[in-house]
């Protein structure tokens, strides 16, 4: 007969990580934006200060995010589309530096630092809109900044005595609207921001006092556009509200959407004729004798044809990330007195500076966004996410058009927000991220 032996039940170990901190991970999203949005207000963040700032909050909020993962015990890591491209442009241009084919190796590598910095934002991005309601407050707080920051620009334009907040004389001149120098670079960041209202107004989820109020936003931001004289941003509202048009009838969205489209744009125009009427007759009438100037011989078309020439010496690799004001000075076919830094025209400037080579790391790069955008566009409007894919979308393709005749894509603050809503488009659904976990077992 054998005796009883009493077995101690076995206690089950428990190796779930460490739930993250709600506080900490509130703050890392709103810390990553709130930096996207310093650039604007620092004057398009084309001064070094404000490089260094967007440079050095980037590395911190980097440190903030590991903090986080060692504290979950768990490395959970959100993929993007636009990764891959990112890494190979980094690839390209380190070639140009390893093996000595740019004209300028301390202008590309602290312009490559720069581009370091647009790719870790762009991370952080990624890794921190984790929550549904984090799509809804980036649509709410962009619409809102948008309009703050439109609302600003045209009681400063009414006001204006020269200067940048009324206290700052820009060094080399400028055409003032808002807190940028350049008139062009205001349009752009509205076309980056107002799509969110937009989409913000045609969502349904949105109702009543919020989404009139979107719908203000909106038409302000768009109304700025107009008002600010850019020419080239009025094409690309105009783009946008076609690609808009086109992908509510491609969804079959019904007369509804439609009507909303129409009482969004005859709100922007009747904004526009109440603030801005005179300043948009005198910029339309002086459109004709503009353009018959750029055709005969303009700067711009001038500059097209010199970055040509840059290209053909060079098409494999190009002169090198950052070098253009350095180089240019030796093609330039016309006199001026003034330094021209900028091609005028962001696909020129990457293909002169970059080749070949980076004009198709560029093209995998937008074709990953808009194929990732167009999968998520056939489930607006029914679904928020979809709601910031088409926001940052019609921003995106704004910003495209824009380029073609200025150079918006060398503004850091326009530069950083237009990656971050590209890696936005392109990033993993949330439920597909890829977790590695490190965790703690203990034995008793």
């Amino acid at each position: 007969m054998s005796s009883a032996t009493v077995v101690a039940p076995s206690r089950e170990i428990d190796v779930t990580p460490k739930a993250q901190p709600q506080r900490l991970e509130s703050f890392a999203f709103f810390a990553v934006f709130a930096l996207l949005l310093f650039g604007p207000l620092a004057f398009g963040a084309v001064e070094y200060w404000a490089v260094f700032t967007l440079q050095a909050g980037s590395i911190l909020l980097f440190l903030l995010w590991a903090v986080q993962q060692v504290l979950r015990e768990e490395l959970r890591l959100t993929g993007s589309g636009v990764f891959l491209p990112m890494l190979g442009f980094l690839a390209l241009v380190c070639f140009q530096l390893v093996i000595g084919q740019t004209a300028y190796r301390t202008a590309t590598a602290s312009t490559l630092l720069v581009y370091s910095c647009y790719g870790l934002l762009c991370f952080l991005v990624v890794q921190c809109l984790q929550r549904r309601w984090h799509a809804k407050a980036l649509l709410a707080g962009f619409s809102l900044y948008g309009f703050v920051v439109a609302s600003f620009a045209l009681i400063q334009g009414i006001t204006s005595n020269g200067k940048l907040y009324w206290i700052r004389t820009p060094k080399f001149g400028g055409w003032i609207y808002g807190p940028y120098v350049n008139h062009n670079h205001y349009a752009g960041l509205m076309e980056l921001l107002m799509p969110f209202a937009i989409a913000l107004f045609l969502s349904p989820r949105v109702q009543g006092q919020y989404k009139v109020t979107a719908a203000i936003a909106g038409a302000l931001m768009a109304s700025t556009i107009f008002i600010c004289g850019s020419r080239g941003g009025m094409v690309a509202f105009a783009v946008q509200i076609a690609v808009l048009i086109a992908v509510i009838i491609s969804r079959r969205s019904g007369t509804r959407t439609a009507l909303t489209v129409g009482t969004f744009l005859v709100l922007a125009g009747a904004l526009l004729a109440w603030v801005g009427s005179k300043e948009l007759v005198q910029r339309m009438t002086g459109i004709p004798a503009e353009m018959r100037t750029e055709l005969t011989g303009g700067t711009r078309l001038s500059i097209d044809r010199d970055c040509f020439r840059m290209f053909l010496q060079k098409p494999l690799t190009g002169w090198g990330l950052g070098v253009f004001p350095e180089v240019y000075p030796q093609f330039r076919s016309f006199y001026t007195n003034l330094a021209i830094d900028k091609a005028h025209n962001d696909y020129l400037q990457l293909l002169v500076e970059t080749g070949t080579g980076g004009f198709l790391v560029m093209t995998w790069f937008l074709v990953a966004v808009f194929r990732a955008g167009c999968r998520k566009l056939k489930h607006w409007p029914a679904d928020t996410e979809a709601d910031l894919a088409l926001a940052s979308l019609l921003a995106i393709t704004g910003m495209l058009v824009h380029s073609l005749v200025d150079f918006n894509l060398q503004i850091p603050a326009n530069t950083a927000l237009f990656f971050a809503m590209c890696a936005i488009v392109a990033m993993g659904p949330r439920s597909g991220r890829h977790r590695s976990r490190y965790t703690r077992h203990h034995f008793a």
